[in-house]
């Protein structure tokens, strides 16, 4: 569209054309822009933790190397299944960094820590051979690991509706590596460790701060396996204090997104004119320009031609971008402030992503919609009304308002049947005559000098100026006579609803209201509470619509579908580990991993969003994954070492496997 624009430009010399106005696709190019650059300063402070830990630049390198092969793979896999790049994708694949980061140092970590000490041993084995044993080792965790993770993030794949378009993008993505990654740790890995390390001095390279982290958890895994009670003991006032804050923590949709284009609805009561909305249209815009940061400004009044906005001259969107140099919180608030000083008017200010999803969920452009059903006109008025007084009282509500549903004086021709017949004349005859002459009608099209015009029939204005005028405008008979039209109808002024508004074959209409200084799951459930205590009459009722409502439907579908991936997960650490004594030590040691996410939110935002419990059951998978390696080296030191199970293997293991795991904490 840009490039056609700016190919007619030498045609538009009179019109100025401003294509950043209110121009969506700049915040999906920042997004996209800020994310790439994001996992490439990721990818820079892995390669930099690798070096720190394995002091090995060879080392770094081959886990530097798969870390980008296993995304550019997952990348080309998405691809072949028609998966276009968007920021929820790009996401995903941030966040299986995680996975991906630890199948490369798993194996690598693994073969570099057997081959020093089997050198340092003296021993005469092959580096080809010791690389195989030490990649076989790790390979069955590696593959049950990975199937977990997928497992823990399958529930994203039942959320239905908007949640799932949202979510499932970055799922598949995050699903996606995680299948990739394991198959490239498992062949290029080896490879290139043998490649590169075969006839490398790295026996006497060992990190600087693997004995300082050894020697710091030598002390306390020491205390905790002498003292077990301790540690359980803290452990489980941790889960009980995540536990205890649970119902503390707020409740949202999705976090507020820092877009730099505005939009601001303005409507005034249905009936205001053209030239008073023009007016406050203007004005308004000049005033927002003058905030510091507010690029420009544009605006549409009513209904175009073939438009999607069922509104009349009443209603106006208008539209700013801000400059990303300038403060976002204190620009808006500026903003929000100008808006709020043009009293008796519906306006609002919001984010282009933000409208979009409410008006995807309930057609409304509010956070929480409560629709009123019914028959009666009147009495789904009243009631509107008296659900508003009632939110009034709500603490956290703002912008509460009702949808303009009034009467409007309309001019009504009634045909009187008996005069009509009198005059040879059909009551269709009437309607068409007067619907002619009071609104016109489209009869053909003009083109002239390459533009088209329409052609009306239509009376002149002074012939419709009152009522007294409609009254008396002549009518053609079949006899040739011609009539006033009150001569063969009643033509009066009545009250008529400016708008009908149906669902599911009912009238309603809504109450709405969107949310500041609480949670949204807060003043959702208070509105609940003060909604329950409104008597409808019989056939009247009201439903809670809006961001609350789609966020208990999409946690209601995690629960379910998550109950079942719990299962799958335990059975999975079952045929890991082939004793269901192990599987279930690791299967309720998870809880323990959900708890810091738990706490995280509830000391910093305070409030748990759709996408934090996507979040959670990311965690979830890397927990099991980090038992699932610590326990498979505690049994491969038991039956392929023949060291006695006791405090001795238990120590060893949980050393050997501290790094790696360290590692993978830091570089997720």
């Amino acid at each position: 569209v840009e490039e056609a624009l700016a190919e007619m430009a030498p045609g538009l010399t009179d019109i100025n054309v401003d294509t950043t106005i209110f121009r969506p696709a700049t915040f999906i190019e920042t997004s996209i822009d800020n994310l790439t650059e994001s996992l490439l300063v990721g990818a820079v402070l892995v390669v930099i933790i690798l070096l720190f830990f394995l002091y090995e630049w060879r080392v770094a390198l081959i886990s530097a190397t798969i870390i980008p092969l296993s995304l550019m793979a997952a990348l080309l896999v998405l691809n072949l299944q028609g998966v276009t790049i968007n920021v929820m994708t790009l996401a995903g694949l941030a966040i299986a960094i995680g996975a991906v980061v630890d199948d490369a140092i798993v194996d690598v970590e693994n073969v570099v820590r057997r081959l020093r000490r089997l050198r340092s041993e003296g021993s005469t084995q092959s580096t080809a051979s010791i690389v195989l044993e030490a990649s076989l080792e790790v390979r069955g965790s590696i593959i049950y690991a990975s199937l977990i993770e997928i497992s823990a993030l399958l529930p994203v794949f039942f959320l239905q509706g908007l949640s799932g378009a949202f979510f499932q993008p970055l799922a598949t993505a995050y699903v996606v590596a995680g299948l990739v990654s394991p198959f490239i740790a498992m062949t290029v890995t080896p490879a290139m460790i043998l490649v590169l390390i075969a006839n490398a001095p790295i026996e006497n390279r060992q990190s600087p701060i693997i004995p300082w982290l050894h020697r710091i958890y030598d002390r306390i895994l020491g205390r905790t396996l002498h003292t077990p009670g301790l540690a359980y003991g803290t452990v489980s006032a941790i889960v009980v204090a995540g536990l205890a804050i649970t119902p503390f923590l707020g409740q949202e949709l999705l976090p507020s997104f820092k877009e730099r284009d505005f939009l601001m609805h303005w409507i005034l009561k249905p009936g205001s004119s053209h030239p008073e909305m023009w007016r406050i249209t203007a004005e308004s815009c000049r005033e927002l320009l003058t905030i510091p940061g507010v690029r420009n400004c544009g605006s549409h009044i009513g209904q175009a031609v073939g438009a999607d906005e069922p509104y009349g001259v009443y209603f106006t969107e208008n539209w700013i971008s801000v400059d990303p140099s300038v403060d976002y919180d204190k620009t808006l608030n500026s903003v929000q402030e100008l808006v709020d000083g043009y009293p008796g008017l519906v306006r609002d200010v919001q984010t282009y992503l933000k409208e979009r999803i409410r008006e995807v969920l309930t057609g409304s452009s509010d956070a929480v919609v409560i629709r009123i059903y019914g028959q009666d006109l009147h009495t789904l008025q009243d009631k509107a009304a008296e659900v508003l007084a009632a939110m009034e009282a709500v603490p956290g509500v703002a912008d509460l308002k009702k949808e303009l549903h009034m009467e409007t004086p309309q001019v009504e021709v009634e045909v009187d049947l008996a005069k009509a017949e009198q005059y040879g004349l059909k009551p269709g005859d009437v309607r068409r005559t007067a619907a002619f002459l009071l609104q016109g009608e489209e009869v053909g099209d003009i083109f002239l000098n390459g533009k088209t015009y329409d052609v009306n029939v239509w009376s002149t204005p002074e012939t419709r100026h009152s009522l007294s005028d409609i009254e008396n405008l002549l009518i053609d008979t079949p006899s040739g006579e011609r009539i006033r039209l009150a001569d063969v109808a009643d033509v009066r002024i009545g009250a008529v609803p400016n708008v009908i508004e149906r669902e599911g074959q009912s009238r309603k209409i809504d109450v709405t209201l969107n949310v500041k200084g609480r949670d949204l799951g807060a003043v959702a459930t208070d509105v609940e509470k003060t909604l329950d205590g409104i008597d409808f009459p019989l056939g009247f009722h009201a439903e809670l619509l809006g961001e609350f409502a789609e966020r208990e439907a999409a946690s209601r579908s995690l629960l379910l579908a998550g109950s079942i991936a719990v299962i799958a997960i335990f059975f999975l650490l079952y045929t890991s580990f082939s004793n269901w004594r192990l599987a279930t030590l690791t299967f309720f040691t998870l809880p323990w991993a959900l708890v810091g996410g738990l706490l995280a939110a509830y000391f910093s935002t305070g409030v748990l969003s759709l996408g934090s419990l996507v979040g959670l059951l990311t965690i979830l998978g890397i927990a099991t994954r980090n038992g699932i390696m610590m326990i498979s080296h505690f049994q491969h030191l038991e039956h392929e070492e023949g060291m006695s199970f006791g405090f001795d293997l238990v120590l060893r293991g949980a050393r050997e496997r501290i790094a790696p795991i360290m590692m993978t904490a830091l570089t997720t």
